[in-house]
């Protein structure tokens, strides 16, 4: 086997292949158009309320999803007095346009995919605040917040495993448990997400239990 071959079979399965920044474009896009489409309604929804105190969002189907509640609380401009959901138009068009540039063939530099780590490390934590306020503080729950939170967290857990692959294939405590999350980077995600719901359903539960009923 040539060099060449040798270094192309090796870049082909790399961290920062050009498949491999492709593949994570098309993932930030796909998240990207589900947290800015959400947010979008979410800000149309917030000027209603501001036009309207007495308006009723459509996503207010009773008490437990309750959007209005949300929408109304302290929790929904927690900084700076900003509505989350212009945050989130910000923040989701810039990762909608960061999966369209990778998706595209770009390769950025290195201070690009630390300046994206600090992006999604905020937002991956914000929603988890957002997720103890809205279950047990505010007592209630938003179907467009939960599609941000399920478009956050994939966009930050490969992300993150992007920027770890230099760790990878190391004989290191750090590289061994890189290499590991990344063989079973859909397991972890998936534990991940079902962990939060089942810490809705296991917070919401009476109220449906007796709806069932």
């Amino acid at each position: 086997m040539s060099s060449r071959t040798a270094e192309g079979r090796a870049a082909s399965v790399g961290p920062t292949s050009a498949a491999a920044l492709r593949r994570l474009g098309l993932l930030l896009v796909a998240t990207g158009l589900v947290g800015l489409a959400t947010s979008a309604e979410l800000a149309i929804e917030k000027f209603r309320l501001l036009e309207n105190p007495l308006y009723v969002p459509p996503c207010s189907l009773g008490e437990v999803v309750d959007c209005g509640s949300i929408m109304r609380s302290a929790q929904a401009e927690a900084i700076l007095g900003i509505p989350n959901p212009f945050i989130g138009l910000a923040g989701f068009g810039a990762l909608l346009t960061t999966g369209l540039m990778l998706a595209g063939g770009a390769a950025p530099a290195r201070w690009f995919w630390l300046l994206l780590q600090a992006g999604v490390t905020f937002a991956v934590v914000f929603v988890h605040w957002l997720v103890v306020q809205g279950l047990y503080r505010i007592g209630a729950l938003c179907p467009f917040c939960m599609a941000m939170w399920a478009a956050t967290i994939p966009a930050f857990w490969y992300v993150t495993l992007h920027n770890l692959g230099g760790f990878a294939g190391r004989s290191s405590p750090l590289g061994t448990l890189v290499n590991g999350l990344r063989r079973n980077h859909g397991i972890v995600l998936t534990a991940w997400l079902l962990t939060i719901v089942a810490l809705v359903a296991e917070r919401f539960w009476a109220p449906w239990d007796s709806v069932l009923v």
